[in-house]
């Protein structure tokens, strides 16, 4: 099978020719200048060749795919980016509206919380796929597997007082030095929260709010924003994705990085057919290539992440896991209660 070769595919010269003529007709005329290209655009490209894909993932990771999977097939992406929780609940109103095809990014266990959006899709390859990340109604396909891992500020936290268990993010001395993003903007958040409650064994409504007074009213907005402001010393310790993590300490930042010795969620991240998908063989096209041999070679090699494939080896730097009997179904069912617990705990405080 061919290697992926990210951004080289190639454009007619009479489309860029038009393209050009068009842009430079309107461009006096701002926005509306800006969707009248974007509509010219589609309307040109057969429904046939065309897919709507609402992405929660960083740019770094759903470009790339998403641009290798155009070359490949000729079929053009729109692409919708946003926060997991922010895309579920558009993509709610656009499957009603027949305008989106694939749900991809965010955890699985949001996926199976929201089962009724999607429309089930068995992927060509699934007996390659780890049984323990196949959905059972094939509602949704895994992407790849992201183990949560631990992490905090080398100049200001000693190897041996930085947090090794999910209880010692209950210690009196991280009160307000924990980074973490809003609910509302980061599937990974909701992740980390349902993992919390599991391990530790708490009862769900006093770990939640006992972990949100640990906050101490500082939310970031996304949880992209976690790395930087514990690198930077705004906060000491956070919790993370291991290929978040991975790649951060490869690009400097000054963090360390802990597997919890009491064990850990590795929930993958997921794909999904929508409801209504108006372009729905293509959508299967797309479902099928996320889980292909070099998407995932890539992903791994790229991304840092783990494969959700059995017939692939991890390369050297990725260490075992001790990975907690995670229930993605119990995960699912609190998704609605842990939501509103964190609304009412953040209205009630008076804090955005």
């Amino acid at each position: 099978m061919e290697k992926l070769h990210f951004y080289k595919f190639s454009k007619r010269i009479s489309s860029i020719c038009f393209l050009c003529f068009l842009m430079i007709l309107i461009s006096g005329c701002g926005k509306a200048g800006a969707d009248v290209v974007r509509i010219s655009e589609k309307y040109r490209i057969p429904e046939e060749k065309q897919l709507i894909v609402y992405t929660s993932h960083k740019e770094e990771v759903y470009l790339p795919v998403i641009r290798e999977f155009e070359s490949r097939t000729g079929i053009r992406v729109e692409v919708k980016t946003g926060g997991t929780a922010e895309l579920f609940e558009q993509v709610k109103t656009a499957s009603q509206k027949g305008e989106c095809d694939i749900m991809f990014g965010g955890g699985i266990e949001s996926y199976e919380a929201q089962k009724d959006l999607f429309m089930p899709y068995e992927v060509t390859e699934k007996n390659k796929l780890d049984p323990a990340f196949v959905s059972l109604n094939n509602s949704w396909t895994p992407f790849t597997e992201l183990p949560l891992v631990f992490v905090y500020n080398n100049k200001l936290v000693s190897d041996i007082v930085a947090p090794s268990t999910w209880t010692d993010f209950f210690k009196d001395r991280w009160k307000g030095q924990i980074a973490f993003a809003d609910l509302h903007n980061s599937g990974t958040s909701y992740t980390i929260l349902s993992t919390l409650v599991q391990i530790t064994g708490k009862p769900l409504d006093s770990c939640i709010l006992t972990f949100l007074d640990q906050l101490d009213g500082k939310v970031l907005d996304s949880s992209g924003q976690v790395i930087t402001n514990v690198s930077n010393g705004t906060f000491l310790i956070g919790i993370t994705l291991e290929e978040t993590a991975k790649k951060a300490i490869a690009d400097g930042y000054d963090i360390s990085m802990v597997y919890p010795t009491d064990g850990t969620s590795a929930v993958p991240d997921g794909c999904a057919m929508v409801k209504n998908a108006p372009h729905s063989y293509n959508a299967g096209l797309f479902i099928d290539f996320i889980v292909s041999m070099d998407t995932q070679e890539y992903a791994v090699s790229e991304f840092y992440r783990r494969t959700v494939r059995t017939d692939m080896a991890l390369p050297e730097g990725f260490s075992d896991v001790k990975r907690a009997d995670f229930d993605i179904a119990r995960s699912a069912n609190h998704e609605e209660k842990i939501f509103d617990l964190w609304d009412s705990y953040f209205s009630k405080e008076g804090r955005p």
